[in-house]
């Protein structure tokens, strides 16, 4: 058995939960070792990178800039409905967006879960497939980062969102399990894993591929998509054009953007999005850190922290809810940094049930005021006062305090 040989089982093993105690440092080398330089058999694209990491506008009074991303301002949503228009819609970006001609983009399904050889599919070969349309959010799993410095006082790293790193559109496209039925899955197939086309991602010096992250074939097979259209228009660069994927429920970087190749294996596949990032690591999770795939209950207020009212003049306060797990059954609403709790009204419709829109009349007093909303969804999970803390600042759920004036 070689080195390579010798490493991919080893990792195979891991992934396998047959091996524990691998340091961060383990991981990042197998990983990349086995999964830098996937072929991407017979794709015919050449995407070109934008002169800037994000081709659309980004003005301040819609987004807050963060070098490659570009996080929604909850203002910005305020009246504007169940759905995020594209126009302010989050961008989350690894390197920089690429510009593909989806007349000559081609999608490649290829690997060991396959009863043949890679099957190529065109834009217009998904065209003609049935398509779907399904609602559905797109969270970044490090939305909310900031606050555990903020408010918890604690060191993490990563783009420090507050909570505009989250967006749910309407997303028109082909039912993944389509697909692999038409390139001859085996009944042997237990992961997929697709992978952008976007430029390789380097980090502290590791040329570790295109970015890419696995997940089961059940998972497949029951609701996810190959969507090219969002909210009723192609996909813009930005969100993955001509064809990305949309997992529902799961955290943004399972929905790989500008969707290349899909590797379908009757093995466990991995990579550094599940082995080296997007796992918990700290005081309180084992050495070798542990996974996760599904984002936590959360709410926010459309308004800027910092925002100032007319005091004695009755206002509206509006905000949402979301949870990966269920729709939301109550919010409620703290206006003086909670002493006090009053149940928020719920209003609009909600397809697919992914997140709650909800109000709450008041009347401030002049002065500081400390807004809160705290959610529970239909499983009775509650936002805490306290995030447990882990190095790589994800899935905060932690009721976050909103600094407001009245004047």
């Amino acid at each position: 058995m070689n080195e390579v040989e010798y490493d991919e089982r080893r990792l195979q093993d891991f992934v396998a939960g047959r091996t524990r105690g691998f340091s961060r440092r383990d991981l990042l080398r197998l990983s990349a070792a086995a999964g830098v330089g996937t072929a991407l058999a017979g794709v015919s694209s050449s995407p070109a990178a934008a002169a800037t990491p994000i081709v659309k506008p980004l003005p301040p009074e819609l987004f807050r800039a963060l070098g490659t991303n570009a996080e929604t301002r909850w203002s910005s949503l305020k009246d504007q409905g169940y759905y995020v228009p594209i126009d302010r819609f989050f961008v989350r970006n690894h390197t920089t967006t690429p510009i593909i001609d989806g007349a000559t983009w081609s999608l490649s399904v290829f690997g060991s879960g396959l009863r043949g050889g890679p099957v190529q599919f065109s834009l217009a070969d998904l065209r003609t497939l049935p398509s779907v349309t399904v609602s559905a959010a797109v969270e970044c799993a490090g939305n909310g980062r900031s606050f555990f410095t903020s408010q918890q006082g604690q060191t993490v790293s990563g783009t420090a969102w507050t909570l505009g790193a989250i967006g749910v559109a309407k997303w028109r496209g082909v039912k993944l399990s389509t697909v692999l039925r038409r390139a001859g899955i085996s009944r042997h197939a237990v992961d997929v894993q697709p992978a952008g086309l976007d430029a390789n991602f380097v980090s502290g010096g590791v040329d570790l591929g295109q970015v890419r992250r696995p997940f089961p074939v059940e998972k497949a097979f029951d609701d996810v998509i190959l969507a090219y259209e969002m909210n009723g228009s192609p996909l813009p660069p930005d969100h993955g054009y001509p064809v990305r994927v949309i997992v529902p429920g799961w955290i943004g970087i399972a929905s790989i953007k500008w969707v290349g190749s899909i590797e379908v294996s009757s093995a466990p596949l991995f990579s550094p999005w599940n082995t080296q990032f997007y796992r918990l690591f700290g005081p309180s999770y084992p050495a070798e850190g542990q996974p996760f795939d599904t984002q936590v209950v959360k709410s926010a207020f459309e308004l800027d922290a910092g925002a100032v009212f007319e005091a004695e003049k009755r206002t509206v306060l509006t905000g949402r809810s979301w949870s990966a797990h269920g729709p939301i059954r109550t919010v409620e609403v703290s206006v003086d940094g909670g002493a006090t709790w009053k149940r928020a009204r719920f209003y609009g419709a909600t397809p697919g049930g992914v997140w709650q829109r909800w109000e709450l009349n008041w009347k401030p007093s002049a002065g500081a005021h400390t807004l809160l909303a705290r959610a529970t969804d239909v499983h009775g999970n509650t936002q805490p006062d306290v995030t447990v803390h882990n190095t790589l600042g994800y899935l905060f759920d932690a009721v976050v305090r909103v600094p407001v004036t009245a004047a």
